[in-house]
This record gives C-alpha cells, structure tokens and sequence, in this order.
C-alpha cells in the first residue's frame, strides 16, 4: 500500500508501506474511504516535536471493514466504520466511566494517511453505519473520528449550558467545531476568536455571534467588555500554547469553566492565579468513542455540518502539499482521498 511518512521537519513523502496485517485477535484492517492532516500533526511538521526516525502519520479515518480478528463481533467486512483517534476496549472501568481516551489498553492511532489502516481494539473502537453513507456525509463522518469529537469535548469540558456566554479559543478545525458544539449544547452567545477573515465567516456560519480579533491583554479586555465586565461563562481553549491557555483562563469569568483541548506546549498554569481565579478546568484527549453514535446521527441527519471544516480537498498522493497549505494557513484542514 502507500501512505505518508514524515522524516524531518517538513519533510513529508508519500511512500510505499507494508500492508498491514491483523496481529492481535482484537484487530481489524479497514481501507481508507477518506483521510486528512490533523492540526496536532503539524507539530512535528515543525520541529516542535522531535522525529527521531521516519514514521508513518495520521490519526483520522473512515472506512470500509476488509478483516476482524477472531474476537471482533462488533463489526465484520464490508461494514463502513468510524472510529476514534485513540482505541479502546470499551469495557474496563474508565470506558465505562466515559473516560474511553484513557483505556487500559489504549493505543493512539498514528498510521492513518495511508490506503489501508490496522485499527488495533476494533471491537471497542469502531462503530459502523448503517449502510454506506453518501459520500457528501463522508467528510463529516471523518471529522467525527476526531476534530468533532473534541470540539464537543472542549464544550463539555467547559460545561457550556442553555442560554450561556461560550468564548472559543482557537479558530482551526477543533475550534469550528467547538463553535458547532457550544451551539449545539444551547449556548446563547458564541464568541470566536479569530484574526483570519475567511475563518471569522466559516465561524459565523458554524454558530458564532461575536468575532474579537485581539489578542493577548487586549483580548482578555474585549471578552470582558462583551460580558458586562465579568467575562465568559465557559472557555473552550483549542490551541496548545502557553499564549492561549493564559487567554483562556483570564477570560472566564469567576465559576466559569474552561475546557482545554489543544494538545499542551511549554504550557505552564500558576496555581496561585488559579485558586484566587474560581475558575475550573478540565482538558484532556477526547473520549470521543463515547460521543461516536450521538455525532454520527447529527452528521447523517443533517443536524450539524462539521464537514464544512475541510476547505481543501487532495488525492491522497498530494499529502506533502496538504501539510505545506495547513502550514501556511492557506487551509483550515485538508482532506485526503486514497
């Protein structure tokens, strides 16, 4: 088969890869019905995360069932399957809490920009359709795998409620999508926060009431200015760096909630302007399997429309250049076709 490798800041091929093989009974081999390039990846992309050695890349899927191993009943060939970014069994004690991103026998999955994808925890991981879907619910379908997934995390996190004030932190595809989430969730006010003009208009399409372009101190002044000078009642931080959790906490107001989704970088919380804030956090990597039939019913009825998110499409061979145009913010996310 063939698949992205990375094998140094910026260098992304697209190689020929062994096929992958069912090596545990709880396996399935599934072929990609569609792919794409998460923000997260961009990371090693730019050297923030060391590559020590060439390795294969991506974490979203969706695709046809062609093999389960001996104890997969879940699924079985043919079947056309969504799953999560990390695998689960989705029987040991924090699955059953909802906590199915921190399995016991968890596995992140890191192989998925490729025609063929091993999806090891297959019984407890995917979850099929009924029937194919069109393929203009694929692309939706696939953000479900994650970027929807912790959206509704980051809303769920920050305890977004009917009739509250939600500020999204973030404006790539984990921040649209949390903007579809708090909307979803009953959130009366939306505010994005947003320098980029066509995202500011993807983000009003997707639920936002209010764009604030500042940053920073000046950020932190407008959220405050927009909510009578007491600030949000959930925060959903969807970025990463030191820059954004620092918003994300000054902008909530005293018992609000901020939920943080972005994958931390050198982010640093001070505990004394924590505990004198009253603000709450919770963060994490989404469970996103325990969201996995709710969001695939929303996608296939029409209720929400995540797919929006992808504004670049690419056959699969074009990888390298879906890394270069998310690297360069010419794309909010770039969907592959195998």
């Amino acid at each position: 088969m063939r698949g992205a490798v990375i094998h140094a800041p910026g260098d992304i091929r697209f190689e020929t890869l062994d096929d992958p093989k069912i090596t545990h009974s709880t396996d399935a081999i599934i072929r990609t019905a569609v792919t794409c390039v998460c923000g997260s990846d961009l990371w090693p992309y730019r050297g923030v995360e060391p590559t020590a050695e060439p390795h294969p890349m991506g974490h979203e899927y969706v695709g046809f069932v062609e093999e389960v191993g001996p104890e997969v009943t879940a699924v079985k060939p043919g079947q056309f399957v969504v799953g999560s970014f990390a695998t689960s069994d989705n029987t040991c004690a924090n699955c059953r809490n909802g906590f199915q991103s921190n399995c016991v026998n968890r596995e992140f999955m890191s192989t998925c920009q490729a025609e063929y994808v091993r999806i090891p925890n297959a019984q407890g991981t995917l979850v099929a359709t009924d029937g194919v879907p069109g393929e203009e619910f694929w692309p939706g379908l696939l953000a479900v795998s994650d970027v929807m997934g912790t959206g509704w995390w980051a809303a769920e996190a920050a305890e977004v409620r009917p009739g509250s004030t939600a500020v999204v932190v973030g404006d790539g595809a984990v921040g649209l999508c949390a903007m579809i989430a708090a909307k979803e969730r009953g959130a009366e006010r939306i505010i994005a926060m947003s320098r980029h003009e066509p995202r500011q208009k993807l983000a009003r399409e997707l639920g936002a009431t209010d764009i604030v372009a500042e940053r920073g101190e000046q950020g932190v002044a407008r959220i405050k200015e927009l909510t009578g000078g007491i600030g949000a009642d959930s925060v959903l931080e969807c970025v990463g760096t030191p820059e954004a959790m620092s918003q994300a906490l000054r902008s909530a107001r005293p018992g609000g909630s901020v939920g943080f989704v972005g994958v931390p970088h050198d982010v640093a919380v001070d505990g004394q302007e924590l505990f004198f804030s009253h603000v709450g956090m919770r963060g994490g990597p989404a469970p996103v399997r325990r969201y996995l039939p709710d969001l695939i019913d929303r996608v296939l009825t029409g209720a929400i429309e995540p797919g929006k998110v992808f504004d670049l499409v690419l056959p699969l061979e074009q990888v390298a250049e879906a890394y270069k145009a998310m690297d360069e913010r010419r794309a909010v996310k770039a969907l592959l076709k195998p």
